[in-house]
């Protein structure tokens, strides 16, 4: 009031009011003089009290009455100017406020008699509200005056005055309840006792308000009263009145001052008993009217429904809900119920929009929604009237598609709004074509089964503007256009869910601080979820869980309408805005369901989404192309199913709704809990129409389309398509901030659907689906820091697919669970990798699990992975190094070559770089593994490299030995002490064997294995590797444990490979392998075979030679010497040469024999095979570092030797060794040289080469046996001996082997023989007596082989060509050429019987007889001996050993030893030189002469060796030899000599010499016994009578031949005889003359007659010898003597 009190103020205000006065005076001067005098005394007072009082204005108020009465008689004039002047005056004295009760009572009074002379209406009314506003002087009667003046100036005629006063009716009900709200102000501090309200006996029971509180209390209880058309109780004066009018008021206070009814219990009251019941009154109509029934059956018309009544109900009701709902819980039911009634299809087009205005009006207050809900649908036998406000609104949607019956399909609106409300359709073009014609821009609308209602802007979010609850001025139903109730309602719709959502939302964050405040002050860990709340309700306060129990209620109330009514305007929108819309209304009942834990509900919504995605695509085809101008198709592509029918065209609605999920699923993943699965079922579909692919990470990129021309895209979505591939990665990295238990839900709700897409892809190989697998991985990869908690589903559900038959499923498996792994690894893990080993474990398991599986590609992703794996982390592995090994061990051979390449590129990775950092007990594994890749038999170049990377393991546990060994032990330590605890046994391989000891043995073992391999190529290169490993390294191991390197590694080994070697297969191999030519010392399995056996014996061979100072103090060496030789008989024994020969050499070598040659030493007798370059190289390499070492090894064996020389086990031991080595020898001789029984083409003969080592390793051992050597063993060497000289050699051999045939040389074997018989022989000579008797036995020998010259021994049935014959191409046997061996043989003999021939043995024993009876057979064959020498040196050796025997034998001639030998000799002789062999045609002269001069010699030992002796030898034999000589002294001859030959061919030389021996021996010597005598007389007799008889026959034959010449033998004949005459007279002449018979010269001269007969002989030498024969004749020519008689002369 400072602007009117201010002294400024005042002043003006006295001096408009003096004005007024002044000017009231000068109008009424002259009509209204009574006016005149009272306005100039006013003037008078005025100034008066402004003289008089210094509060003018409270002066002025006092006397009020005096100073507006002058105006009020100006009033009175109804003149008009005067009461205009007045009313202004009035009205000035009333703004300053110095107008008292009293005179306002008056001015009112005044104001009355105006309105009833209808003067000044408007004026009036300004005067009323000016009067009623500036101050509160006007109460009780005077205010009902005033109001009652306002309402009938409401009812003029003029329209103008009306409204005016309608204005100010509306203002003044204001004041009146604005003076309450002041006067409650005012007191508010004072308490007063309420005074109790009688119940219903007095309306007016207003004593206790106080005077404005009463005013305003009267007033609407009128209101109320004139409503309900009934008289006023205080509104005295009313004379009509309209319900519309009385409502608007009703509504304007209710709405304005709430707080007067609520705090007043008069006031609340008023609204139940009165407002309620004449609203439920007045709504009747509304209720019983039905649109369409005609007639009703009660009598009485039924009243229709009055718009601007009804609209004005609904506004009241709307106020009474919204402010008085506490108060009036049952009366709101009737209202709201009515309400919802309202909406039904039978109410007036306009009824129902008006209370979808209103019901939209309830929407957007969440908070009365939740009374509602607490009030009604929580109470036990209450209306459930929030469900029902939202169902119906879903039914009053509906109702809204359902077409009217008139049959048009589709009312349009046209721009303007107007139409019909009936219905009726205006003539429009159908919607459809409005998107056909370019240029037309369509209208948001919903269209659904053909029924098309367009989308009418009609409110901003969230505020309830009404557009027909606001037409107070109408008073017909206006027409509603088309679409107007169904954009409220969707409003309505949008606004409830918006409402509720952000309340409850709101509410629960609220209580989660709370909790959070709450939990922290008892410091307990917050807990991370709603989810979570939700369990731990019990501890909270029960305000929360009364509010719970509110907002699941409001929720379960709601959703199932609110799901009907949004999905089904979901399915019609086609406006982009409407559709996001009712998404997002989706989505956060969705979200809000989830956090409340309300699955049900939950499921639901976001299972409206996706279908609405989905089938949305699948129905936009069923459409056709003219009726779906509203949908713009954006993709086309194939349905993600197992029979895919037809093509699926995605509309923009379809990625709106994708947006929305993808949305949902970011925003509000942690309470999806079990819908993630629909929700990433049905971004999967998107993701397969889209046709993105699964990229690095598990991202899906834009990838090629989709199989097949059927999926299209427009450029829209390509530009599109990074925008959702990036959201879907982003809402996946977001899985990162859920909690573990909707972490989980996800990863479950992932695995089922892959599940779903693997069963999808069984049977197929189409594309399958990978959108699960991808993310399941982009969900680990963001989860790293917590991912032991979802590691097992995770992997377990991928180890599963990588099992599936579709390459491409399995594939992105294995891609997944590998890139998994290796980020799991380099995650910076909190503790780390290195300290938490468990998790390492775990991390690695499945990486083991893939090896169960069979697809080579899933293998060698793992591999793969491993080899990465190994490159990034290969330091830091530790416990985990067992499971990436056991990975690359696991693949098998039949697993291809790229996987196993792969595998072994990690393990020489691991051999190369990572040995040192592994733990030691991960050495076995390696070893292990390296073995296994040996095995495999798919690419050898792998096997042979994993051979060499052994070698390299063991050179690093030869220089790592001493750290290794450490850890090992106290390894070995723990795992003791654990297996004590538990009370069972270490169980590890080797077991007794200290553990690094087990490593090296393991490694052997390996090697071991691979010796067996069935390539030729990996057992040569393991073979040289275990020897060179063992020999190099074999110093490191423990002295006990070379128990188990000879029991279980070497001869283990060996017995295989005899087995293997023994049943190998004899097939010829054409080709080894691509181009490799094959040597044909190779070329059968067999023969590669027995390469391995030569490789693997010689190794273990020169393993027992090197390291016999450790094996020898073992317990069991002379066993293991016993193994071993029966190794080497039976390798010795095998029917192939290679194999035998190196069985002998490595029995050489144990013997000690030879020193051992290094294999790198050894000439490789068969060429390799050509195994490739690579191979070349590596076992170069291997070998050659195999040696580098072997210096050093020396050395340390030396340092051994130095330090404590090995121990020698007794003597006996050792000569056990070699009689056990004597045994095999004779074993394996004995076998080899056994004749086949049968003789087949294809027997096996050993060779020469191996008999003669056999017979070469004798001598040798023979040093170390010989003091027992008996002549049992003697025996059993010769059968030996004989049986390998008797072996015949192949012909394809024998160009090798055997000398020219004219040659005579020994072979290796026939020289290693004699050379085995010398060593004896040295041996007996200077051996023992006893040894002596072996002499014989000897000899026998000896001549055996002499014998072979003539009889070349037979190999059992074997069939042999002569050599002279052999073809060299055929596999024929060939005997060889005996003959030098059989003469060397028999020089020995002469020399060995020159040494001996006086020894007792030789002499018991009759070798001089076995020797002569040995010479018989080349002797008595002479020319027919297969070689001439041999009978040469047959006859010069007898004359040498006679030489020395004989004597021998004429000493022991008493004892009879030589008894039987005399006859042998004697037959000797007589075969050799009376030989029935005939001489060669070829033999020349000289020959002959030198071969008679043999003969000679012969006959010459007889005459001064044998017949001087003659009184000490038997008779017979002498008797023998007269005779033989006899028989060679006459000339027999050879019918087979030629004329000219036959002087020469006549042995005249021998003939003489026998004649000269025999007659020497005849005459000269004393004829000591007649017996004597009588043989050399009968003898000559007997020649003289031969040589007559020839004669005679002679010279009858050539008297009667005549002229023709006799046959030639006979003429050889007779030239003989007369040639042994001249002999024999010759003879008789140097004959002591006593010694000659006087008979015997009777016969000589009886010859002469004969002789002289045959003179008339034709033949010339016939004549010559002739005359030979007569001269010696002379010598009897002398003078006869005289007779003597009786012995005188």
């Amino acid at each position: 009031m400072s602007g009117t009190s201010s002294p400024e103020a005042v002043k003006k205000l006295l001096e408009n009011t003096q004005g007024d006065l002044r000017g009231l005076s000068l109008e009424c001067r002259k009509k209204f003089p009574p006016v005149k005098e009272a306005a100039e005394s006013g003037i008078i007072k005025v100034k008066t009290i402004a003289a008089r009082n210094t509060d003018i204005l409270a002066a002025l108020k006092e006397n009020s009455s005096e100073v507006v009465q002058p105006f009020l008689m100006g009033c009175g004039t109804k003149e008009p100017k005067i009461t205009q002047l007045c009313l202004a005056a009035i009205q000035r004295l009333m703004s300053h406020e110095v107008v008292s009760e009293a005179a306002a009572g008056n001015i009112i009074n005044m104001l009355w008699q105006l309105m009833e002379n209808s003067l000044e209406e408007l004026k009036l009314l300004q005067t009323v509200l000016v009067l009623l506003t500036t101050n509160t002087v006007v109460h009780d009667e005077a205010l009902s005056k005033a109001i009652v003046l306002c309402f009938r100036l409401h009812f003029t005629k003029d329209n103008i005055t009306n409204n005016t006063a309608a204005a100010t009716v509306r203002q003044v009900v204001t004041v009146v309840f604005e003076r309450v709200v002041f006067e409650d102000e005012r007191y508010k501090d004072v308490i007063e006792q309420p005074v109790p309200v009688p119940g219903n006996s007095n309306r007016r029971s207003v004593s206790t308000l106080k005077p404005c509180a009463k005013d305003a209390y009267m007033l609407f209880q009128d209101l109320c009263q004139l409503v309900n058309a009934d008289a006023p109780y205080w509104l005295v004066g009313m004379t009509e009145m309209t319900r519309t009018f009385g409502l608007e008021l009703l509504e304007s206070v209710l709405n304005d001052f709430p707080q007067v009814f609520l705090q007043h219990q008069e006031f609340s009251f008023l609204l139940k008993e009165r407002v309620c019941p004449l609203v439920i009154k007045l709504f009747s109509p509304n209720i019983k009217f039905r649109q369409g029934s005609s007639t009703s059956s009660s009598p009485a018309p039924v009243e229709k429904p009055y718009f601007p009544i009804c609209m004005r109900l609904l506004r009241v009701v709307s106020v009474l809900i919204k402010q008085f709902y506490s108060l009036l819980v049952t009366e709101c039911e009737i209202f709201l119920s009515l309400l919802v009634k309202f909406l039904d299809a039978d109410k007036p087009q306009w009824l129902r929009a008006v209370a979808v205005e209103s019901i939209h009006r309830l929407c957007v207050q969440p908070q009365l929604l939740r009374s509602f809900c607490q009030s009604y649908d929580m109470k036990q036998h209450s209306t459930k009237v929030f469900r029902d406000i939202v169902n119906a609104l879903g039914s009053f949607i509906q109702s809204l598609f359902l077409v009217p019956s008139t049959g048009n399909t589709s009312t349009t609106v046209n721009q303007t709004g107007s139409n019909t409300s009936g219905g009726t359709a205006s003539l429009q073009t159908n919607p459809g074509m409005l998107g056909m014609g370019g240029g037309v821009t369509v209208l948001p609308a919903f269209e659904y089964r053909g029924t098309w209602i367009p989308i009418l802007t009609v409110t901003i979010q969230g505020s309830a503007k009404a557009t027909y609850l606001e037409m107070l001025d109408k008073v017909e139903p206006p027409t509603i256009p088309e679409g107007y109730a169904m954009s409220v309602a969707f409003h309505c719709l949008l606004d409830l869910v918006r409402g509720i959502t952000t309340m409850i939302e709101g509410e629960l964050g609220q209580a989660e601080t709370d909790n959070q405040t709450m939990t922290e002050a008892t410091s307990s860990p917050t807990q991370p979820s709603e989810q979570q709340d939700l369990q731990s309700v019990s501890d909270q306060t029960d305000k929360e869980l009364v509010n719970r129990a509110v907002w699941e209620e409001m929720v379960n109330a709601c959703w199932c309408g609110l799901l009907a009514a949004l999905s089904l305007l979901l399915d019609a929108s086609t406006d982009e805005a409407a559709t996001e819309n009712i998404l997002k209304a989706e989505l956060t009942m969705a979200a809000l369901c989830g956090k409340l834990g309300l699955v049900t509900s939950r499921d639901a919504f976001i299972t409206a989404i996706c279908k609405a995605y989905s089938i949305q695509g699948q129905n936009v085809q069923m459409i056709s192309p003219s009726s779906e101008s509203h949908q713009q198709v954006v993709a086309v592509g194939q349905p993600l199913a197992l029979q895919p029918q037809g093509t699926v065209m995605l509309t923009s609605k379809n990625i709106q709704c994708m947006r929305t999920l993808l949305n949902l699923a970011h925003c509000h993943g942690a309470v999806l809990g079990t819908s993630w699965q629909l929700v990433l079922a049905t971004l999967q579909h998107l993701v397969w129409i889209l046709g993105l692919k699964p990229g690095v990470g598990g991202a899906l990129k834009p990838g090629r389309a989709v199989e097949g021309p059927s999926t299209v895209l427009t450029t829209a979505v390509m530009t599109d398509l990074p925008v959702i591939s990036n959201i879907l990665s982003r809402l996946f990295e977001s899985s990162q901030y859920l909690d573990d238990v909707s972490l989980h839900h996800l990863i479950n709700a992932l695995c089922s659907l892959s599940l779903e897409a693997m069963e999808m892809a069984y049977g197929n190989n189409k594309e399958p689906s990978l959108f699960a697998v991808a993310k399941l991985l982009e969900t680990g990869l963001v989860n790293m820091h917590r991912i032991e908690i979802l590691w097992r589903p995770l992997t377990g559900h991928l180890l599963e697919v990588c099992q599936h038959p579709n390459s491409r499923m399995r594939e992105w498996g294995a891609e997944a669970l590998t890139s998994l792994i290796k980020a799991g690894l380099t995650f910076n893990h909190d503790p780390p990798l290195s300290q938490n080993q468990r998790l390492q474990l775990l991390l690695l398991n499945p990486l083991k699990e893939l090896s169960n599986i069979i697809h080579p590609d899933i293998r060698l992703k793992q591999l793969e992975c491993v080899l990465q794996i190994l490159q990034s982390q290969g330091d830091s592995l530790g416990p985990g190094w067992p499971l990436v090994l056991g990975v690359m061990g696991a693949i098998r051979s039949d697993q291809g070559e790229s996987l196993i390449r792969t595998a072994f590129q990690c393990l020489q990775l691991v051999v190369t770089d990572f040995l040192p950092t592994m733990p030691c007990t991960c050495l076995q594994i390696v070893v292990e593994v390296a073995g296994s890749f040996g095995l495999h038999n798919q690419e050898l170049n792998i096997s042979l490299t994993s051979i060499g990377l052994l070698w390299n393991i063991s050179d690093y546990f030869f220089q790592r030995g001493e750290t290794i060994e450490k850890e090992l032990n106290k390894e070995e330590a723990v795992l003791q002490k654990q297996a004590e605890e538990k009370g069972v046994l270490l169980n590890r391989p080797f077991h007794p064997a200290p553990p690094f000891d087990c490593l090296w043995l393991c490694l052997y073992a390996k090697l071991g294995e691979l010796c067996v391999d069935p390539r030729p190529a990996v057992r040569k290169s393991a073979g040289q590797t275990l020897f060179s490993t063992i020999g190099a390294h074999g110093t490191l191991l423990q002295h006990s444990t070379w128990h188990t390197v000879i029991w279980k590694v070497l001869f283990h080994l060996l017995d295989r490979v005899r087995e293997s070697s023994t049943t190998a297969d004899k097939e010829k191999i054409e080709s080894g392998g691509g181009n490799i030519l094959i040597h044909h010392s190779r070329d059968t399995a067999e023969k590669q075979w027995a390469e391995t056996w030569v490789l693997t014996l010689a190794g273990v061979a020169r393993i027992f030679n090197t390291r016999r100072y450790l094996l020898q103090p073992l317990g069991d060496f002379s066993k293991a010497w016993d193994v071993l030789l029966d190794h080497i008989q039976s390798a010795a024994l095998s029917k192939n040469n290679e194999v035998s020969l190196a069985a002998l050499k490595s029995f050489q070598e144990i013997l000690q024999i030879v020193s051992p040659v290094r294999d790198s030493e050894k000439p490789d007798t068969p060429p390799a095979i050509n195994v490739p370059a690579l191979l070349g190289a590596m076992t170069a390499t291997g070998l050659g570092r195999s040696f580098m070492r072997t210096d050093s090894i020396g050395e340390r064996i030396g340092r051994y030797n130095e330090s404590e020389p090995p121990i020698i086990t007794d003597e006996i031991e050792d000569l056990n060794l070699w009689w056990a080595a004597w045994n095999t020898w004779y074993r394996i001789g004995s076998e080899s040289t056994k004749p086949p029984i049968t003789c087949e083409k294809l027997t096996f003969i050993p060779s020469q080469p191996f008999l003669t080592a056999l017979i070469q390793i004798f001598p040798a051992l023979y040093q170390h046996i010989k003091t027992g050597f008996s002549m049992d063993d003697l025996q059993k060497l010769g059968v030996i001996l004989h049986g390998a000289v008797s072996v015949p050699i192949s012909s394809d051999a024998s160009p090798f082997i055997l000398p020219s045939y004219t040659e005579a040389v020994l072979t290796s074997l026939q020289e290693a023989v004699l050379t085995a018989l010398d060593v004896l022989q040295k041996a007996i000579c200077v051996g023992s007596e006893n040894m002596q008797i072996m002499y014989p036995a000897i000899f026998d020998q000896l001549l055996a082989f002499v014998e072979f010259s003539c009889k070349p021994p037979q190999y059992g049935q074997l069939e042999m060509k002569h050599i002279a014959n052999a073809k060299y191409n055929q596999a024929e046997w060939v005997a060889l050429n005996y003959v030098p061996f059989a003469e060397r043989s028999l020089e020995v003999v002469v020399d060995l019987y020159q040494k001996t021939a006086c020894h007792k043995a030789v002499v018991n024993e009759k070798v001089l007889q076995n020797i002569i009876k040995t010479q018989r057979i080349p002797l008595s064959l002479k020319y027919a001996c297969p070689s001439e020498s041999t009978w040469k040196l047959a006859v010069s050796s007898l004359l040498k050993v006679l030489s020395i025997g004989l004597p021998v034998a004429r000493q022991h001639a008493s004892s009879g030893k030589f008894d039987s030998m005399w006859p042998e000799l004697a037959s000797t002789f007589e075969d050799f030189l009376f030989t029935k062999s005939i001489p060669p045609d070829n033999l020349s002269i000289q020959e002959f002469q030198r071969n008679e001069s043999i003969d000679v010699e012969v006959v010459q030992l007889i005459s001064t060796e044998i017949l001087p002796y003659a009184n000490f030898i038997p008779k017979e034999f002498v008797g023998q030899i007269m005779a033989m000589l006899n028989k060679g002294s006459i000339h027999s001859q050879s019918s087979s000599f030629t004329e000219a030959e036959i002087d020469i061919r006549m042995r005249e030389e021998f003939s003489k010499m026998c004649f000269e021996t025999l007659l020497q021996f005849s005459f000269s010597n004393k004829v000591t016994t007649p017996q004597e005598g009588y043989i050399s007389r009968m003898a000559l007799s007997v020649l003289l009578k031969r040589s007559q008889d020839v004669l005679r026959r002679y010279i009858e034959d050539e008297r009667l031949s005549g002229k023709c010449p006799l046959p030639r033998q006979q003429v050889t004949e007779i030239i003989f005889v007369l040639k042994a005459v001249s002999t024999l007279i010759d003879s008789l002449k140097k004959t002591q003359p006593e010694n000659v018979d006087a008979n015997t010269w009777a016969q000589v001269i009886a010859l002469y007659p004969t002789l002289v007969e045959c003179i008339t002989c034709s033949s010339s030498e016939v004549c010559s010898a002739l005359k030979e024969a007569l001269v010696p004749f002379k010598d009897f020519m002398h003078p006869p003597a005289p007779k003597v008689q009786n012995g005188e002369s």
